[in-house]
């Protein structure tokens, strides 16, 4: 079968118009290269159509991820400057409570250690909680305001980091094949449509980028999470921030493929709030889970009674991109010359989308990078290192 060519060769094809293939476009066109996107689907199709929107430092314990997560959001905060409004970036803040001593105990000694990692945090005894959500549940032992935590519209974002990128949007064409050149180095991909000739492909594409590497002939063990958010209908502003239960830290961080559920409840500008956060790896399956509905419904009107009465509206599932050391994969796979990755971010993927953009448009261009980005190498699983 002849297959034709797409367009012009540009200098990097990025799989996958999520945000963060699109923060990737964003970056290496600031860079000075020419940049094509493909995907199956439309942008934000996948995980980033079915996400929150968090920007998050609050959950990440002091390391390489807070490290992304912090660079994240002072690019976050450049971005919302040169980006249009209709994003909806914002500095709100997040609150994460405590339910006993043991358990304030414990968020402080937590908070502590981000703190030395460049977090900005204040902790808030019991009767300090009320001042900044009125609305909470009375009894919490404490809690910590995180002033850095913040929030955008994901698919709004990636669709306007895109048009901010220049790039040539090639939607609705399935990647088929990963081209290579007589040397055997990455020459492009092959879509339905034609092929796309590039000297290097970013592999974007989120919970499928196992499958994507793997048409690379190469391994990148990227699983899905499934995660499920309740929308309630439109409410005046009862929830200032993003407010969590201090477990959902130890859920972010689990390897378990179990159900998990923990309070996160905030409010958004246009009025609904969304209540999450559930995890289980059950593969691709959608089934609507009605345990999984009742159970965030129940945790959220424990933290906040007044939400006890309200309609939810609708419910929605996505599936996270996980890796088994929590770690996303970034940057160029020495296994094949001109093949790149920037997946596995799990559930922080709208979050860190900037930091990695800025990652791999550093390998793109040789230059030097933000950060040290050896603990993202995506061959770190060839050998059963990064497991567990």
């Amino acid at each position: 079968m002849r297959h034709g060519q797409l367009s012009d060769a540009p200098d990097v094809v990025v799989v996958g118009a999520g945000v963060v293939g699109a923060a990737c476009a964003y970056y290496a066109g600031r860079s000075g290269l020419s940049v094509a996107v493909v995907d199956r689907g439309p942008v934000a199709g996948g995980t980033t159509g079915a996400g929150e929107g968090n920007l998050l430092v609050s959950d990440k314990e002091p390391g390489p991820e807070l490290d992304l997560a912090l660079l994240s959001t002072r690019l976050w905060r450049e971005l919302a400057a040169e980006l249009p409004p209709e994003i909806e970036y914002e500095t709100k803040g997040g609150l994460v409570v405590a339910s006993d001593e043991p358990g304030m105990t414990a968020l402080r000694a937590f908070c502590a250690a981000q703190e030395k990692a460049g977090v900005r945090s204040d902790c808030l005894p019991a009767d300090r909680l009320r001042d900044a959500e009125p609305h909470l549940a009375p009894g919490l032992a404490g809690g910590v305001l995180y002033p850095q935590d913040a929030q955008v519209q994901p698919a709004l974002a990636a669709a306007h980091l895109l048009r901010a990128a220049g790039a040539r949007l090639h939607l609705g064409a399935e990647v088929t094949a990963v081209l290579r050149g007589p040397g055997g180095a990455v020459r492009g991909v092959r879509t339905p449509q034609g092929d796309l000739l590039a000297p290097a492909v970013v592999n974007a594409t989120g919970t499928w980028a196992g499958r994507l590497a793997a048409l690379a002939g190469v391994t990148v063990p990227v699983l899905p999470r499934r995660g499920c958010v309740l929308v309630t209908e439109p409410l005046p502003r009862v929830v200032r921030r993003k407010v969590y239960a201090a477990d959902y830290v130890a859920d972010v961080a689990s390897g378990s493929a179990a159900l998990q559920t923990s309070a996160v409840v905030e409010g958004t500008p246009a009025g609904p709030v969304l209540i999450g956060a559930s995890r289980e790896r059950i593969g691709f399956d959608r089934t609507l889970s009605v345990e999984v509905l009742r159970r965030l419904a129940a945790q959220a009107a424990a933290l906040f009674p007044v939400l006890a009465g309200v309609r939810v509206m609708r419910t929605y599932q996505g599936f996270r991109p996980y890796l088994p050391d929590h770690l996303p994969a970034i940057g160029p796979d020495p296994r094949l010359p001109g093949l790149l990755h920037a997946c596995g971010h799990e559930g922080a993927g709208i979050g860190l989308a900037p930091a990695t953009g800025r990652l791999i448009a550093a390998a793109l261009t040789g230059a030097p990078g933000p950060l040290d980005a050896r603990p993202f190498r995506p061959e770190r699983f060839a050998d059963g290192a990064g497991e567990g």
